[in-house]
């Protein structure tokens, strides 16, 4: 029995996702007459109160389609990839029940592996966005921990997480336990969940990248920071600010934009090199992303809409 396809579209940031996804629904109800729901793979357009910074799609966009993991969470909330993976395919098979089309759009790596192949190697967690500061403070959390309450307990907190993990042992050792409450802490999922990998994928998950030049990819970059300073991204981090959200407390805010605006706004840096650093930090992320992208050899790189609608593996 063949799996439903659902069609993925993933790019770099500022690559045109959201412009092309929504041509292509549009395209897609017109054919078929049927609603069409967009699911959003982006680790931080998931929050709500940073419209700008996040760069959420347009509101007539919104109104137009159902997004989902769209302004959705507090700032203060935490969410995992782990996480997603689950909720996206749950949704999906809704959509898909209710008679529904679900597209996939979006470019964090890490909630796409988790989306599309339910597992994802631990060790390239670091590589996706902040995952080295994540682990940085995740690893200092734990070792105070450890030296304020004593292994026995931090074993016995895994104990009820993972108690799988714990028997898969061969010696229980200090690391070990400190490890095991690393990944879950970092992944949303217990290790021996991740050193399973037998979570069952029920769709066939056609994914396109879009193809950009880097030259052109970085002036989109560039372009793009230009209308979100112009649109109020300073005035909508001293929001943040006023608020006592720091991108040092909360995860969420930790991403490029806003980092930035912080320090232009606590003046450790003047506007111009404000605008320059989100910038050069954006062009770096994007380059980061494809680094990532590249690994994954079932991307199909287009270069124009018609490749991805017109494709002969994609029924609708």
């Amino acid at each position: 029995m063949k799996k439903p396809k659902v069609l993925t579209i993933i790019g770099p940031t500022a690559s045109g996702k959201t412009e092309l996804s929504y041509r292509i629904a549009s395209e897609i109800k017109h054919k078929t007459g049927k609603n069409v729901e967009i699911i959003s793979a982006d680790s931080r357009q998931i929050y709500k109160h940073i419209p700008i910074s996040t760069a959420q799609p347009p509101k007539e966009y919104l109104k137009k389609y159902k997004h989902h993991f769209i302004n959705s969470l507090e700032l203060t909330d935490e969410f995992s990839a782990g996480t997603f993976g689950k909720m996206a395919r749950e949704l999906i098979s809704f959509i898909f029940h209710k008679g529904g089309i679900p597209i996939v759009v979006g470019g964090s790596g890490l909630y796409l592996r988790s989306l599309i192949y339910g597992l994802f190697d631990v060790d390239d967690i670091i590589e996706e966005e902040h995952g080295i500061e994540k682990q940085k403070k995740i690893r200092i959390e734990l070792g105070e921990r450890l030296e304020n309450e004593g292994i026995e307990k931090l074993t016995a907190e895994l104990n009820g997480i993972d108690q799988a993990a714990i028997n898969q042992m061969d010696h229980v050792t200090e690391r070990r336990i400190l490890r095991a409450l690393e990944v879950y802490y970092m992944t949303g999922l217990p290790l021996s969940v991740l050193q399973s990998r037998k979570v069952e994928i029920k769709y066939d998950f056609v994914q396109f990248g879009i193809n950009l030049e880097r030259p052109v990819l970085y002036e989109r970059i560039n372009s793009r920071v230009d209308k979100m300073l112009e649109d109020g991204l300073v005035d909508e981090v001293k929001s943040l600010k006023e608020k006592g959200l720091d991108p040092n407390k909360y995860n969420s805010l930790n991403t490029v934009g806003v980092k930035e605006v912080f320090d232009y706004i606590e003046g450790r840096i003047d506007y111009d090199e404000m605008s320059e650093l989100i910038k050069r930090n954006t062009r770096r992320y994007a380059k980061r992303q494809m680094t990532w992208f590249n690994k994954d050899k079932n991307i199909k790189w287009v270069n124009s809409e018609s490749e991805i609608t017109g494709h002969a593996n994609i029924t609708f």
